[in-house]
């Protein structure tokens, strides 16, 4: 899912900080069908002196706020794959934009401001593969991001990035069912092509992400309180025409507190989980917190 956060064009990449951390978001290792819906919150802003390069502008003090819903599934197949549970699915987001900011020209500094709401930038997962160990999962997945959203070069809020991001992504996760502690690790590569309205290529990113539970019994479930810490950096600079500010790499760091509620049933499970992921430690971006709630459910 696309926001205004890093210091590719737009200020901005598919992957978020939060999309693959915990248990809530491991590839199912149930066959059937699995539901799931997201909605994410954030809101940042940059220092005045801070240019980004955004929609074919450069925009300093740049404050964005977006709003997102994903609605999304996976199928796990019966049959194993190389050893694997095998699932496919897919996410279809809905997103809220507001952006500001101020544009510099040779005769005066123009205030600009743009808002947008439409489809985003569909997240397809053609492959996830969970292999299972006595308390140990590991995953491999490999989301694709397609330019499905509206664009427009010029408008400093769209709902899409226009143009494709392959992020293959692998992780590995311990869930003690006896004493009920869980931690993750997913780490994961993003590969984006050009923008061929801009004629801008912005620069591979690589994201971490680590989180650390405890789930204790509640009523007829359990309560997983822990938290969560992300670093995501760019290791190829920006470049094209379009590219006037340079390499121009960025990266962010932060940590949360994580929350949610498992409510197994004989029909399935339900799973519910908040999180805030606050930015501690930023470089030519963005600045501001992620809120994520999600809820899954596997029939």
């Amino acid at each position: 899912m696309a926001t205004p956060s890093l210091a590719t064009e737009n200020g901005s990449t598919h992957y978020v900080p939060g999309a693959i951390a915990t248990l809530i978001d491991l590839a199912p290792t149930q066959p059937g069908w699995v539901a799931e819906t997201a909605y994410l919150h954030y809101e940042a802003d940059a220092s005045a002196s801070r240019r980004l390069p955004v929609a074919g502008e450069v925009v300093a003090g740049l404050n964005a706020r977006m709003d997102a819903l994903l609605f999304g599934g996976f199928y796990t197949l019966d049959q194993t794959v190389l050893g694997a549970r095998y699932s496919a699915g897919g996410f279809l987001p809905y997103v809220w934009m507001d952006v500001k900011g101020r544009i510099d020209t040779p005769r005066r500094s123009i205030s600009r401001s743009d808002s947008v709401s439409g489809i985003g930038d569909i997240i397809l997962l053609p492959a996830m593969l969970a292999w299972e160990k006595d308390y140990w999962q590991f995953n491999a997945l490999l989301p694709i991001y397609a330019p499905s959203g509206r664009y427009k070069e010029g408008r400093l809020a769209n709902t899409g990035l226009n143009y494709w991001t392959f992020d293959p992504t692998v992780g590995v996760s311990y869930n003690n069912d006896q004493n009920g502690f869980n931690a993750a690790l997913h780490t994961g590569l993003s590969f984006n092509t050009e923008n061929s309205e801009t004629d801008y290529q912005s620069g591979n990113q690589w994201h971490l992400e680590a989180s650390l539970q405890q789930l204790l019994p509640l009523g007829p479930g359990f309560l997983g309180v822990g938290t969560e810490g992300f670093y995501l950096t760019q290791i190829s600079g920006d470049s094209g025409a379009g590219a006037v500010n340079g390499d121009f790499k960025g990266h962010t760091a932060g940590v949360g507190p994580v929350l949610n509620y498992f409510l197994p049933g004989s029909n399935g499970n339900l799973i519910a989980e908040l999180r805030w992921l606050p930015e501690l430690s930023v470089k030519r971006r963005l600045e501001g917190d992620y809120v994520w709630a999600k809820i899954v459910y596997q029939f």
